[in-house]
C-alpha cells in the first residue's frame, strides 16, 4: 500500500527526501538530544495532569469503581502545512458547511433536494436524527451547525501525491478543540525558539471567534446577549473543553439545573436572582435537552426547552435537528448538496463510500470485509466499526453477522492509507498515521482559526486515532507564508 508521509518523500526516514516546508525544523530536530526531548515530554504530561486535561473512558473503572480517566498522549514533534494547501483547504471547508446548513434548512422546511430526488426521502424522514419537531422551525441566520468539526484525510492519490480528503462531518456537538489551543500553549512553552524560525499563524483568538459567533446568532436585540455552555455535567468524557470554553469566553458554564423556562423564556440561576438567557451553547445531544419533548427520564437538560426554543426565544447551538447532516449514511450525498445548493464542485472530495443498506454496495462489502473499513452510521469515538486488514477472522465473521441482521445501520470505505508523521515515540522518532480537525464556526460569515486538531494514532500500524482507541494529539502549524 503506498504511503504518504507529511515530512519525508521516503519511508523509511532516511536522509534527503525533506519535503521544504520541514527543512528548518528538521536541522532543529536534528540537534535535540534523546534525553532533552524526554525530559520535555515528561514536562508537558506533568502540566497537562496539573491542569486536568483529561478525557474519560467509557466502560472502563478504576480499582474503587470510579471511571477512568486519562490524560491524551501530546506528541512533541508538530504536524506542518504549509500556507497554499491550507488555503486551499480552507475553501473546501467554507464552501461544505455552507452547503451542510443550506441542506439542514431545506430539509426542515422546503425539502427541495428531496422532491429532486437527489437523496432517497425515507434515508431522512425515517432517520432516527430527523426531528419531526423542527419541520417549519425558523432559527436565526438559518445557520444549524454553528460549529462544525470536519475530519481531513491525506492520502496517496492515482499520481502518488498526498491529497486531502474529507472522512466525516461532525455537526452535532464536535469536541476537540480545546486540545488544539492547549497543544499550541505547550509548544509555545517547551520551544519557543520554534516560534521565532517559523511564521505560525496563530490559533489563540479562537474562544473570541467563538464568542462572536454565538452572540450574532441571538434572537434578542441586546448589544451584550447571555451565552451560557450548558454541559452534560463533570462526569462527561469532554467536561474540561466545556469548562475551559466557557472560562475563554467568560460566561457561564451550567447544568439543566441551574436552567429553567418561564413565560416562554429561559433564564439562569444566579445568586441575584433569575437572568435571561439568549444563547444555549450546548454540549448535550438532543435526546436529553427537554425531557418534555425528548427523553422524559433525562435530566441533563431544561423542561420546556423546546417550546421557547420554537417560539424563537433563545437560540441553541448547535441546532435540535442538525444530526441529520452528520449521520454516516448521509455523508455519500455531501457533494450532491454542494453541486444543488451552491451550483459548484466540491473543492475536497470524499472517500469513497459503500452504502450497505444498497443491495450491490452489501453484497460488495460482504466480499471485501477484509480489506474495508466498515462503520455504524451513528457510530463515534471509534467504536462500532471493523478495521478489516487489522481485524482477526473470528472479528471479521461477528461483524458479517451484525451487517446481515441490520444492513442500514452500516457503511463501508475502502481501508485508505492515511498519510504519516514523524512522532517522538518510547523507541525513537517513527512514522505514525494522522487525521486533522478543523472547526468550522458559522455565523454572519464562516470563518476558523488556522489549523486544527491533528490527532495521531500512536500504536504502531493503526490507522484509529481517537483518543478513546488510544490516540493522541499534535500541533497543527499553518505557515503564514
Amino acid at each position: 500500500m503506498k504511503m504518504f508521509d507529511e515530512m519525508y518523500a521516503q519511508i523509511p526516514y532516511a536522509k534527503g527526501g525533506l519535503r521544504p516546508h520541514y527543512q528548518d525544523y528538521s536541522a532543529w530536530l536534528a540537534q535535540q538530544s534523546d534525553s532533552q526531548m524526554q525530559a520535555q515530554r515528561e514536562e508537558a504530561e506533568m502540566i497537562f495532569r496539573r491542569v486536568g486535561i483529561t478525557f474519560a473512558v467509557y466502560g472502563e473503572k478504576d480499582a474503587d469503581g470510579s471511571g477512568t480517566e486519562r490524560l491524551i498522549p501530546f506528541d512533541l514533534i508538530p504536524r506542518i502545512i504549509p500556507a497554499h494547501e491550507w488555503s486551499s483547504m480552507q475553501k473546501g471547508l467554507v464552501q461544505r458547511v455552507t452547503a451542510l446548513n443550506r441542506f439542514i434548512h431545506d430539509i426542515y422546511h422546503d425539502q427541495e433536494i428531496l422532491k429532486a430526488g437527489l437523496i432517497p426521502s425515507d434515508q431522512i424522514l425515517k432517520n432516527a436524527q430527523f426531528r419531526p419537531e423542527m419541520v417549519g422551525v425558523n432559527v436565526p441566520g438559518h445557520i444549524y451547525s454553528h460549529i462544525s468539526g470536519i475530519d481531513i484525510v491525506r492520502a496517496p492519490n492515482a499520481q502518488g501525491e498526498g491529497e486531502y480528503f474529507v472522512l466525516e462531518d461532525n455537526l452535532r456537538v464536535p469536541s476537540g478543540v480545546s486540545y488544539m489551543l492547549e497543544d499550541r500553549k505547550m509548544m509555545m512553552r517547551l520551544f519557543p525558539e520554534l516560534f521565532r524560525k517559523y511564521p505560525v499563524a496563530p490559533v489563540a483568538h479562537y474562544p473570541d471567534l467563538l464568542l462572536e459567533t454565538l452572540r450574532a446568532c441571538s434572537p434578542s436585540t441586546t448589544a451584550e446577549p447571555t451565552v451560557v455552555v450548558l454541559t452534560p455535567g463533570m462526569y462527561n468524557s469532554a467536561y474540561f473543553e466545556h469548562a475551559f470554553l466557557a472560562q475563554q469566553m467568560g460566561v457561564e458554564l451550567v447544568e439543566g439545573q441551574d436552567l429553567f423556562v418561564r413565560d416562554r423564556f429561559v433564564y439562569m440561576r444566579t445568586t441575584r436572582g433569575p437572568r435571561r438567557v439568549d444563547v444555549i451553547y450546548r454540549r448535550v445531544d438532543d435526546d436529553f435537552l427537554d425531557p418534555l419533548a425528548f427523553r422524559p427520564t433525562s435530566t441533563l437538560g431544561c423542561a420546556g426547552l423546546l417550546d421557547v426554543y420554537r417560539a424563537g426565544h433563545v437560540n441553541i447551538c448547535n441546532a435540535i435537528g442538525t444530526g441529520i447532516a452528520d449521520d454516516k449514511s448521509i455523508y455519500p450525498y455531501v457533494p450532491k448538496m454542494i453541486e444543488f445548493y451552491l451550483g459548484e464542485k466540491p473543492i475536497l472530495h470524499n472517500v469513497p463510500t459503500y452504502q450497505c443498506r444498497e443491495s450491490e454496495d452489501l453484497k460488495y462489502t460482504l466480499a471485501h470485509l477484509s480489506e474495508l473499513v466498515v462503520k455504524e452510521v451513528h457510530g463515534a469515538g471509534g467504536y462500532g466499526m471493523l478495521v478489516g486488514p487489522a481485524a482477526t477472522q473470528a472479528e471479521i465473521e461477528e461483524f458479517r453477522k451484525a451487517l446481515l441482521a441490520d444492513p442500514a445501520r452500516y457503511i463501508a470505505q475502502p481501508t485508505l492509507s492515511l498519510s504519516t508523521c514523524p512522532t517522538y515515540v518510547d523507541s525513537g522518532i517513527a512514522p505514525r498515521h494522522i487525521d486533522l480537525r478543523p472547526f468550522v464556526l458559522s455565523g454572519k460569515s464562516v470563518q476558523m482559526v488556522p489549523g486544527g486538531l491533528t490527532r495521531v494514532a500512536l500504536k504502531e500500524g493503526s490507522l484509529v486515532v481517537n483518543s478513546s482507541q488510544g490516540g493522541g494529539t499534535k500541533d497543527t502549524w499553518i505557515l503564514e507564508n
